[in-house]
């Protein structure tokens, strides 16, 4: 069997043969088979999301690294006392890597991940020689359900630790490389080694994917491009991203040479998440300001309209593992090493600060330092009693910086030990060497309060690990001699994705040490009881918001945004990152132009309905003018008997006089229809009854005030409508603009007779009933009353204000205004929603199109 999904034309066309992994639910061995493609406008094959996944569903979980340890055999004397499964080779014993959030993942579904199976695709920590990957595959396979990614040493490097680390790494931290010094300057071969991973991953995915039930899932920006190879070759996988690290604001982004492709590689996931809304909000405004696409908030789901697809927005942070964390606290040597640290500070009278990093320039180390430097001379009284203890733990990349931060963090503790320290008594104690994790555990839970303080950081979880650890258990309790009183303070940077959800933490600006040192000095003067009100609250919130909550919301909004695939037609356009899928309802099809000149040749009375602005001149033209092509193009359907054609327009009947001015017999709607002349040589009639446009005085000076205070935007004041455009303004800053003034303008003319619409770009007020619908209808109207009801009709729009024409013309289908068995199109101008049935891509299309049917109304009159 092999998938229906499929339907990558641009594969196939290129000779390359398609290929699919087995349809069964075991993992299948590497195998590759010939794939046919189906008809996809076949596929009834529909999806119903549910709130839990069903136990069919499969979860193929990809990201950078396996969540795996391995060793060679000769290093295995070394091992932890861990009892997680292990499993050998003739070189290397594996194990699970505990501390994985992928594993935590799986573990969090509860009793769901007992009925899911789940697959992890990743590259192993260790590298392995080529001679034993095909031993090492098969093993991770058969016991961990893990597919390796093995990638050659120089690739990796220049992928991991060039790419992924020298350069979007830093730039999604916010540092621009202004010298060379300052992160890595683009290089594109690296940006190509990237690549290449990414298409690995895909490769490998292929060997284990159902494309028709599995779920995909995605983490972080070492993959942002995988999703595009995934979605060319099977259209409607069912794919989820999540991004880690934070997303920088658009006017960081926007430096980076291949902006457009990652985000409209991210753009082919069907879910993309992230940690706060910040994060999502920049991300959304790249997506607006380099791609022009907006997005909406329906019932209370964030999504991005990309060619007919719905890319769903998630926001939620990331847990952490409590029942791992609980087990970790019940150790015996979780105990031992607690009560080892009591000894070495409590017992001293001293007082623990703690702050646990990775050893990089974004973790803020120094900054912390530098605090409490600033802390231990401002209040001496706490010299002597008062120890920061600074876990580092090793660096994720390497480089000049890490090199440079290191040197400076060691220098800097050694001074302030020098200038505050005594014998027996270090006021910094840095711990610069990996600690096991009941290690840290046992510091988490001595400590009283914990710092962390980064410049820029994703999520960050150490505040929740200390939250839980402080909360303890009965036999901490018992050694740390509270009883059910458990306390906790957090000095947290604004910086960190788990900022927001700490509502009772002490909130600072890392890069103010003034601010930083009043901060650690507040959290070891606050009251007890003050204390245990805010660990009551924020561990609530961390034991009911954990990494499983998380994983099963995902999955949940994963389904739901993968509810449709099933009920679309989809294929895929563009080359290389550009490759993106079009979906469309099954009645939702792209205008053929054989279809329609071919109804256009045998019908003899034809209505053609056109609307201007984006339909027949181009999107952002600055000269609005109808082309001389145009002109020519209206005047021939216009001098063919069988047919009656119309304008329809928002602009004003001048303005359109004078620009349609050489074309006789067209006739001409202007203000959305309020305004209407049949062809030239007669006068303008209005379709409904005259207007008082005293409202004028009302609307204007409000229009005004959102002129003034937004650059870019302006009024055109018509004869019966007001329009404020904010075409050339901030596309986010107009958008909100429009927002308000919309709010505004409906309060102040509630009780006028006109409405208040919002149209693509600008917010128009217009008299009560009028719109394109009232021509349409007329028209008609006119046809049916001259006994030449029309056979053939044509109807082109792209905008809101063009749905009332499109609902005119469809449900007039069944009535006596149009002949039996006519020939109806109505056509919007690109993929969207709409009431039309009809689709064309852009403007350059549909002057094509216009162009073939007057050149057979040309034939049409010169064979008579």
């Amino acid at each position: 069997m092999v998938s229906r999904s499929y339907s990558n034309l641009l594969e196939l066309a290129s000779g390359d043969s398609p290929t699919f992994g087995r349809m069964n639910r075991q993992i299948p061995r590497i195998m590759a088979v010939a794939g046919i493609m189906s008809n996809i406008d076949n596929d009834s094959k529909e999806s119903s999301p549910s709130s839990d996944l069903s136990p069919k569903d499969r979860i193929i979980i990809v990201a950078n690294e396996l969540p795996i340890r391995a060793q060679r055999k000769l290093e295995t004397s070394s091992t932890s006392t861990s009892t997680t499964h292990c499993c050998s080779s003739k070189g290397w014993t594996f194990s699970l890597d505990e501390n994985s959030l992928l594993l935590q993942l799986k573990d969090g579904l509860g009793s769901e991940a007992t009925t899911t199976e789940v697959i992890y695709v990743g590259c192993l920590k260790e590298d392995i020689h080529p001679n034993e990957q095909e031993e090492v595959y098969q093993l991770l396979l058969e016991n961990f359900k893990c597919v390796p990614t093995f990638l050659p040493l120089d690739l990796y490097t220049r992928y991991y630790h060039g790419f992924c680390k020298q350069q979007l790494w830093p730039l999604f931290h916010y540092m621009l490389p202004l010298s060379p010094d300052l992160g890595g300057r683009f290089d594109r071969s690296l940006w190509q080694a990237y690549v290449s991973v990414n298409k690995i991953f895909a490769d490998r995915i292929m060997e284990v994917i159902n494309p028709e039930d599995d779920f995909v899932w995605i983490h972080d920006y070492h993959l942002m491009v995988l999703p595009t190879f995934l979605r060319k070759r099977f259209n409607r996988v069912k794919l989820g991203f999540f991004l880690h690290s934070p997303f920088p604001s658009s006017e960081i982004y926007k430096t980076l040479p291949i902006r457009e492709e990652l985000l409209r590689a991210l753009l082919n996931a069907d879910l993309i998440g992230f940690h706060t809304f910040d994060y999502a909000r920049h991300f959304l405004s790249c997506c607006s300001r380099m791609l022009g696409l907006t997005y909406e908030s329906k019932r209370g789901y964030i999504g991005l309209e990309y060619y007919g697809r719905t890319v769903s927005i998630k926001i939620l942070p990331v847990g952490i593992h409590m029942g791992q964390l609980r087990s970790v606290l019940s150790l015996p040597e979780t105990e031992n090493k607690v009560k080892e640290l009591i000894e070495e500070y409590s017992k001293k009278g001293r007082r623990m600060l703690l702050g646990v990093d990775d050893m990089d320039i974004f973790k803020g180390i120094t900054l912390k330092l530098l605090a409490m430097e600033q802390m231990l001379t401002q209040h001496p009284e706490w010299q002597g009693k008062v120890v920061l203890v600074q876990i580092a733990n090793p660096a994720r990349g390497k480089g000049k910086d890490v090199k440079e931060m290191k040197a400076e963090t060691y220098s800097t503790v050694k001074r302030i030990n020098q200038a505050f320290g005594r014998p027996g008594y270090d006021p910094i104690v840095l711990i610069d060497a990996p600690l096991r994790f009941y290690e840290r555990v046992a510091y988490y839970v001595v400590a009283e309060c914990c710092l962390v303080t980064a410049v820029r950081d994703g999520m960050n979880l150490i505040p929740y690990e200390y939250i839980v650890s402080r909360q303890g258990n009965e036999k901490l309790d018992k050694i740390l001699k509270v009883e059910n009183h458990h306390k906790s303070m957090l000095v947290v940077s604004e910086f960190i994705g788990c900022s927001p959800s700490l509502s009772g933490a002490i909130r600072v600006n890392p890069w103010n040490v003034d601010a930083v040192a009043d901060a650690m000095d507040s959290a070891l003067e606050v009251a007890e009881p003050e204390k245990q009100l805010r660990h009551e609250k924020h561990y609530k919130y961390v034991s009911t918001h954990d990494v499983g909550y998380w994983a099963r919301s995902f999955l949940q909004d994963l389904e739901r945004s993968c509810g449709e695939h099933g009920r679309r037609r989809c294929w895929g356009i563009g080359f290389g990152l550009s490759f993106r899928v079009v979906a469309l309802d099954q009645s939702f099809r792209k205008l053929s132009m054989e279809h329609i000149v071919s109804a256009y040749k045998r019908t003899k009375t034809r209505a053609i309905l056109l609307d201007y602005d984006d339909t027949l001149m181009p999107q952002g033209s600055i000269d609005k003018r109808p082309s001389s092509k145009s002109i020519e193009i209206l005047n021939t359907l216009c001098r063919d008997k069988s047919n009656l054609v119309f304008i329809v327009s928002a602009k004003s009947r001048e303005t359109l006089s004078d620009w349609f001015s050489p074309c006789e017999k067209l006739g001409i709607a202007a203000e959305h229809g309020y305004f209407l002349r049949l062809r030239k040589d007669v006068e303008w009639e209005n379709c409904v009854a005259a207007a008082d446009c005293s409202w004028k005085q009302i609307a204007e000076p409000v229009m005004e005030l959102y002129t003034e205070t937004t650059d870019g935007s302006t009024i055109e004041d018509k004869e019966t409508a007001l329009v404020w455009s904010y075409e050339d303004a901030d596309p986010d800053f107009g958008s909100c603009q429009a927002k308000e003034l919309l709010d505004h303008l409906e309060s102040v003319l509630a009780n006028e007779p006109v409405t208040v619409k919002r149209g693509q770009n600008y917010v128009e007020v217009k008299p009560q009933g009028v719109s394109k619908g009232l021509i349409a209808r007329r028209m008609l109207s006119m046809m049916q009353e001259k006994g030449t009801p029309p056979e053939f009709v044509l109807c082109i729009g792209d905008d809101r204000s063009d749905e009332d024409m499109f609902e005119v013309i469809c449900s007039s289908t069944e009535g006596p205004s149009i002949a039996p068995r006519a020939e109806v199109f109505a056509c919007t101008v690109g993929q969207k929603p709409s009431k039309a049935k009809y689709y064309l891509d852009d403007t350059t299309e549909i002057v094509r199109l216009m162009h073939g049917l007057a050149s057979v109304s040309e034939q049409t009159m010169s064979a008579v």
